[in-house]
C-alpha cells in the first residue's frame, strides 16, 4: 500500500516517534513494510541548496549535486523507518553503503516527484541489513535513483548472512586534506534534516557508543564527489561504502585514482571507499531500482 504525503515529513519529529518501546514493534520475521512512500510536485529551495553546496564543497550552481537528491528523499526514508510497522529501532541504525544513478542534470527550479520503499531484508553477522530504494522523477521521466543500505545491529532475521563485495580504496597518495570542525554535524543536520543524535554532540554520541561527535556519512560522500569535480560526467553512477566513523573535529584526506576514490581519517584508517563511472542508459523507460 502506498502512502502519499502532501508535504515533506519532519525527520526530527519522526525520530521522537521512533523512540516508542521495542515491544510495540512487529518482529522482523513477519516481513518489513513494503509499501511505497511518495511526495508529489516537490518544489526545491534554492537558498537551502546553496547552503548545502557551500557546506559540502560544491561550486554554487542551479544544477543540483546527485547527493542533494538523496537529501530530498531522506524525510521519506525516515518516515518508513519510524512507521508503526517498522521492526527495527531507528536510532542506532548504521548507514553502511550508498549508490546513486544520475540519468541527466537536474535543476533546482524543477518540481520533482519523490518515492521511497523497502527492499532486500537480509541477515548480517552483526544483525540485519535492509535497503531503501529511492526514485526521483520529473513528470514521467526518471532522473535519479538511489539505494541506501542500512544495518540494524543486534537484530535477527531468518537466513544465512550474505557477503558483500568490498569497494577498493585507491593506493594513490591523498590529493586533498579537509579540516572538519566540531560543529560540522550540527551544520549538516540543519541543511539535510538528518538529526541523528550521534551527529549533534559528543554527549549524545556517547549514548550510542561513540567517543565523540560523528560526521554524517552522506556529508563525507558529498564532499568526496565535490572533490572529484569535473572527473564526474553529467550522467553517471557512483557507489560508496562507509568503512569507519569520521570523528569531529578531525582532518580528512581525499584520494582518487582512475574511477576509485576514498577518504582516510587522521587516524590513518579508511572512512569511505567508492567508485564512479559514466552510464549510457536513457532516462526514458529505465526500470526502477529493485
Amino acid at each position: 500500500m502506498a502512502i502519499e504525503f502532501k508535504k515533506p515529513p519532519n525527520p526530527a519529529k519522526l525520530l521522537f516517534t521512533a523512540l516508542r518501546p521495542t515491544a510495540s514493534r512487529k518482529p522482523a520475521s513477519t516481513g518489513a513494510p513494503i509499501g511505497d512512500v511518495r511526495l508529489r510536485k516537490f518544489a526545491q529551495d534554492s537558498d537551502r541548496l546553496h547552503t548545502y553546496q557551500k557546506l559540502c564543497g560544491f561550486q554554487p550552481s542551479s544544477t543540483v549535486p546527485s547527493t542533494w537528491l538523496h537529501v530530498l528523499t531522506f524525510p521519506l526514508q525516515t518516515a518508513i523507518m519510524s512507521g508503526r510497522d517498522w521492526p527495527f529501532p531507528t536510532l542506532g541504525t548504521v548507514h553502511m553503503a550508498n549508490s546513486m544513478k544520475m540519468f541527466r542534470p537536474v535543476s533546482v527550479h524543477e518540481e520533482l516527484d519523490l518515492e521511497s520503499r523497502v527492499s532486500h531484508l537480509n541477515p548480517h553477522r552483526k544483525g540485519a541489513t535492509f535497503e531503501l530504494i529511492n526514485n526521483i522523477r520529473c513528470g514521467e521521466e526518471l532522473v535519479w535513483t538511489g539505494r541506501s543500505t542500512y544495518l540494524a545491529t543486534g537484530q535477527d532475521v531468518p537466513g544465512k548472512p550474505v557477503e558483500v563485495e568490498r569497494e577498493t580504496l585507491p593506493e594513490a597518495d591523498p590529493q586533498e586534506s579537509w579540516e572538519l570542525d566540531a560543529d560540522l554535524g550540527r551544520k549538516y543536520a540543519k541543511v539535510s534534516r538528518d538529526f541523528n543524535p550521534i551527529h549533534l554532540s559528543s554527549v549524545t554520541a556517547k549514548l550510542f557508543g561513540f567517543n565523540s561527535t560523528i560526521a554524517h556519512g552522506m556529508w563525507t560522500h558529498a564532499r568526496a564527489l565535490a572533490a572529484l569535480g569535473d572527473r564526474v560526467p553529467e550522467r553517471f553512477e557512483t557507489r560508496v561504502q562507509f568503512t569507519g566513523p569520521v570523528a569531529l573535529p578531525s582532518t580528512g584526506y581525499f584520494t582518487v585514482e582512475d574511477d576509485a576514490y576514498g577518504v582516510i581519517g587522521d587516524d590513518g584508517k579508511p572512512k569511505l571507499a567508492g567508485s564512479f563511472w559514466a552510464i549510457d542508459d536513457s532516462p526514458i523507460g529505465v526500470p526502477v531500482q529493485e
